[in-house]
């Protein structure tokens, strides 16, 4: 699909968000979150009262888009007094107090969502924007200047991050007033003069200039507002952190998404496997994708020091790759580099980029960790273009995503016979089959997946996700000692990767060492705070079999929270809050979970349980069957 089929448009986007969130969230998240439901709707109800309309509100914050700048802007300033006059009702500390960014400019739209420059532009006025202000481009200011009875500063021309030319930029004052006047033209005969005068010096002024635009495009790096550690979502680990947000696509078709996410995916497994660093997983940063966010928002809220992100645009037979590394904490750019690059170079830049980012976090990187770190790939950009399209279906965890990702695995292997990583994927699809959807013949199936899993260590045994997959194998079948093996060998190939991490987590759980279970799960979670509901699943049944029935049953809570969203089966929680309650004596409580696990699922029974619960020593599997049949389970 070429750029100039996708529908373009001029619009008006309004993008806000909250000043100081992760603080009130900090100090009280309950009603944190209670006044920003009550402000997101008053927000929500101007902008349809203004003819706008809402396009997302991840968070904080809001991005909206109007026909009208007019309408656009009548709106922020109605949304900004009314959260005033609300606010002066609350405690001082509770104040929630937004930025608004307005902004007109070409967007495309898809499926009813907006992007490019435009869009981007309005996050970076919100930016710039005072608490409880608004901050506008000239080009929205052009639209309003005499049809709102409004007073403007003008701030400027701002060099912001990701758009290539500064935007003229304006506070809104909201309120009647002068501050500024324009440039009075001069008579014909004065402008002559001036301009022979200042021909003169213009050669100066010019080499001035010049040296000014050196400072500011290649010596001082754009302004960012500084992450706060005390404001972190997580403690700081004690070795260097790291982000990689998804790399923006900027060949303007969606469908080439896949080689933008593959090639961050490839940044992010190849940074994992260092243990001097601390690298938060795909799950948690890919929630940003396609947002417009704020490195100082990611860092607090991920609990990192340092952020990566970039850009990717493939045409033809070659790539461009823009990329900058930011130290959140203090607010600067460490480094920043453009590539363009032929397609065949690929791997080499992949390697490139990762040691730039190690010089610059000051961790040593040894050949050894480069080359083991992309062992599991490929020479072929065929077959490495496969194996990205493979992965991004696999991670979708559906029975057709999971067909699709097989075919796309095949094909890579067909490029490329000795591709460990494609075959990696194509057993992971197999015990899929045999584990998640139930397939036709679940015992070929896992045959399949050994031989799969084999093939790709034989090919390189220095592959983690080879190695972990022949460990959730060795587990499904009961081969407890290997399991183990191959689990612990997988995370210490790659110390970052949550769902290594959990792999080895579930088989110490079905060898009855819960607390290392629960530990393990629970850094997990932390390498990915946005981690997968599936996650959850792991403490309960843990926390009780060491009789931690409380801390069961709240990360229950959790589970059926999240399941109210659509991400999980409500059945876990209720399973495991029968079997709580059961333990607790609170027979009644644990009576009415086993009603609401009928309810989901009439043909449940303790016979498949059973299946599920095959822990090496049977009989604390039969503890956990004892418990569901006291609250009235068969």
């Amino acid at each position: 699909m070429s750029p100039d089929s996708f529908k373009r448009k001029l619009t008006a986007i309004l993008s806000a968000d909250v000043k100081g969130y992760s603080r009130l969230m900090g100090e009280n998240e309950a009603e944190t979150v209670k006044t920003l439901t009550t402000y997101r709707k008053i927000i929500g109800e101007l902008i349809h009262q203004h003819r706008g309309r809402v396009i997302d509100s991840p968070g904080d914050n809001i991005l909206a888009e109007f026909g009208s700048v007019v309408d656009a802007v009548q709106c922020a300033v109605a949304a900004q007094n009314e959260f005033k006059a609300r606010n002066a009702e609350l405690p001082e500390n509770r104040h929630m107090e937004f930025r608004i960014g307005v902004n007109l400019g070409d967007v495309i739209e898809e499926e009813g969502r907006i992007y490019g420059d435009g869009v981007n532009i309005a996050a970076r006025l919100e930016a710039l924007a005072d608490a409880g202000g608004i901050c506008i481009s000239k080009t929205a200011f052009d639209q309003i200047e005499t049809k709102l009875p409004l007073g403007y500063k003008y701030l400027g021309e701002q060099t912001v991050k990701n758009i290539t030319k500064p935007v003229g930029a304006y506070k809104v004052l909201m309120e009647p007033r002068v501050t500024g006047a324009k440039a009075k033209r001069l008579p014909g005969r004065v402008r002559a003069w001036r301009g022979k005068a200042l021909l003169t010096g213009a050669v100066a002024v010019l080499i001035v200039l010049i040296g000014l635009a050196v400072w500011n495009f290649y010596l001082r790096a754009p302004e960012i507002e500084p992450a706060s550690v005390s404001k972190m979502a997580f403690p700081l680990p004690d070795k260097p952190s790291i982000a990689v947000l998804p790399f923006a696509n900027m060949s303007g078709d969606p469908k080439e998404d896949y080689f933008s996410d593959g090639l961050t995916e490839q940044i992010i497994t190849t940074l994992s496997m260092i243990p001097r660093l601390f690298v938060i997983a795909r799950n948690s940063t890919f929630v940003y994708k396609g947002k417009p966010v704020k490195v100082q928002k990611v860092a607090e809220e991920q609990g990192v020091r340092y952020v990566l992100e970039g850009g990717v645009e493939k045409s033809g037979d070659r790539v461009r790759i823009t990329v900058q590394l930011i130290d959140a904490i203090k607010g600067y750019h460490l480094w920043s580099e453009r590539y363009d690059r032929e397609l065949r170079d690929l791997f080499a830049l992949q390697d490139e980029i990762v040691r730039h980012i190690m010089t610059a976090v000051q961790v040593e990187l040894t050949e050894g960790q480069i080359a083991s770190a992309v062992a599991g790939s490929t020479s072929n950009l065929k077959a490495l273009e496969c194996y990205w399209r493979a992965a991004e279906h696999y991670s979708r965890w559906s029975r057709e995503d999971n067909a699709t990702a097989r075919q796309w695995a095949e094909r890579a292997i067909g490029y490329d016979p000795n591709f460990a990583g494609a075959f990696t994927v194509l057993g992971s699809t197999y015990l899929m089959d045999a584990t998640q959807f139930g397939g036709k013949s679940p015992d070929q199936s896992i045959k399949r997946a050994e031989e799969c899993a084999q093939k790709a260590i034989s090919i390189n045994d220095s592959l983690a996700s080879a190695q972990s997959l022949m460990g959730s194998i060795r587990r499904s079948q009961g081969k407890w000692d290997e399991a183990l093996k191959y689990a612990e060998k997988a995370l210490a190939i790659n110390p970052n990767d949550p769902g290594i991490m959990l792999s080895l987590a579930l088989t110490v759980h079905y060898l009855g060492r819960f607390d290392e279970a629960i530990s393990l799960t629970k850094k997990a979670m932390r390498m990915c705070p946005y981690y997968p509901a599936i996650y959850l699943t792991l403490l309960p049944p843990s926390y009780i079999l060491v009789g931690r029935y409380q801390e069961a049953i709240e990360a229950c809570e959790l589970i059926l929270a999240r399941s109210r969203k659509g991400e999980i089966n409500p059945l876990f929680a209720h399973v495991f809050l029968a079997e709580a309650y059961a333990g607790l004596g609170q027979m009644d409580k644990a009576r009415k979970q086993a009603e609401e696990v009928l309810k989901i699922d009439p043909k449940f029974s303790l016979e498949n349980e059973k299946r599920l619960t095959a822990f090496k020593d049977p009989s604390i599997g039969e503890r956990r069957l004892a418990a569901l049949r006291k609250a009235g389970l068969k």
